[in-house]
């Protein structure tokens, strides 16, 4: 709090996150406006739901100080920024930026909000520093009275996914992120102007492309597809490496890299499951020449975000949110990924140094080091409000029944025909 107090302008607001982020670290079982009123001790959410709406502070701000405050405690040389999207599943068409659209969270198509998210990943840990609520062209971006109604700023205009992503990638560069490597799947990185900007930049990447990627073999004049190259490869050309530590140790694969296109440092990499043989592919470009080790790895961290969003969802609330304004829901994200990052710091700043390496394992019977779901439990049971007496569990529940009969006679009201039409 004292890291992001500067932002608020006023003592209520800056006392109001301070209630909002312990909500979101306490062990409520919703971290909504409500819950985590009534967590706090409050008498009405109000304070909280202002804080989301229309107290003065800039949520962007604050996810600057987020962002130094991750690559400071994170801070290592193996660096790699992760772009990567997730959904929330929404009802109604109101909240910004839904529609029925694919979404990896439900695996299928949903209505849903979908958040276009940076993670930094290190060998100390990995936190998400930068989000960007994503804006259908159609249903949205071309929809002026929708765009009002949710709060879109006219300067919000539609952009891919691949651009909001690159966007976050030069604005973490640009603060002084230090990290050589960018990762992301198939979405980014069929994109070639996302690939364009970071050669530019000088920032090396290993992204995912589909199995019908076309790509130059020894200066060849004709393009292959990818799947048609591994195929062609002899048994001598596959590396069986590890693409990093997974829950239940090493997680092994074959590899194959070939050189395509012009310059020394581009490749086509390979990845077959030991098992069903099912292959991956991954384009790769660096700055300087690096060893197949080197992007196994890179590859092999892409799935950290997945892990940053399972841990935001389940233990800070990131997908409780129950708002529909552009500024609410960049407001409550930007928080929750706050507090995430700190939990994440302090798990880095607990962890016992090791040896490093992709094979060290850990034999001893000491406990596992402290993850992110037990620092929160611990941060929970020691900063609890004291038992909760009858009278205030009462009080909420008056509150509550009241709030929700009055929006039910709103819905009836409104789908109840006019008797005296007609």
């Amino acid at each position: 709090m004292a890291r992001i107090a500067g932002r608020f302008r006023r003592v209520e607001p800056r006392a109001s996150a301070r209630s909002y982020l312990l909500g979101l670290l306490s062990g409520v079982e919703r971290k909504n406006c409500w819950q985590m009123a009534e967590q706090a001790g409050h008498t009405r959410p109000g304070s909280l739901q202002r804080l989301l709406r229309y107290a003065c502070w800039d949520a962007d701000a604050v996810r600057d100080d987020l962002r130094s405050y991750a690559a400071e405690n994170l801070a290592a040389p193996d660096g790699v920024l992760i772009v990567d999207e997730t959904g929330f599943l929404k009802k109604g068409r109101s909240s910004a930026g839904v529609q029925r659209q694919y979404t990896g969270t439900a695996g299928r198509i949903e209505n849903s909000q979908v958040g276009v998210f940076l993670a930094l990943a290190t060998s100390r840990g990995r936190a998400l520093i930068d989000r960007r609520l994503y804006l259908p062209e159609q249903s949205w971006a071309d929809d002026p009275e929708r765009r009002h109604a949710a709060g879109i700023p006219d300067e919000v205009r539609f952009q891919t996914k691949p651009f909001l992503a690159g966007e976050m990638i030069a604005a973490a560069l640009d603060a002084g992120i230090t990290a050589p490597w960018v990762t992301g799947d198939e979405a980014y990185g069929q994109d070639p102007r996302l690939r364009a900007v970071l050669e530019a930049r000088g920032t090396g990447y290993v992204l995912a492309v589909a199995c019908s990627t076309r790509v130059r073999i020894n200066h060849g004049r004709t393009a292959v597809r990818a799947d048609t190259v591994a195929g062609r490869l002899p048994a001598t050309a596959w590396h069986r490496q590890s693409a990093g530590i997974g829950a239940k140790g090493p997680r092994y694969y074959d590899w194959a890299w070939i050189h395509i296109g012009i310059g020394a440092n581009r490749h086509l990499l390979i990845r077959r499951n030991l098992s069903t043989g099912e292959l991956a592919f991954y384009l790769c470009w660096s700055p300087a020449t690096v060893s197949l080790a080197e992007l196994v790895r890179v590859a092999g961290v892409r799935w950290s975000v997945e892990e940053c969003f399972q841990a935001a969802k389940s233990q800070v609330g990131l997908d409780h949110y129950q708002v529909r304004h552009w500024t609410s829901w960049h407001r409550h994200i930007t928080l929750a990924m706050l507090a995430l990052a700190f939990l994440t710091a302090v798990a880095a700043d607990a962890a016992p140094q090791r040896p490093a390496g992709p094979h060290y394992f850990d034999h001893s019977l000491d406990p596992v080091t402290l993850t992110v779901p037990e620092i929160r439990r611990l941060f929970g049971a020691v900063f609890n409000p004291p038992a909760v007496s009858t009278a205030r569990l009462l009080h909420w529940s008056i509150w509550r029944r009241h709030h929700q009969a009055t929006a039910r006679r709103s819905h009836y009201r409104r789908r109840t025909p006019d008797e005296s039409a007609g």
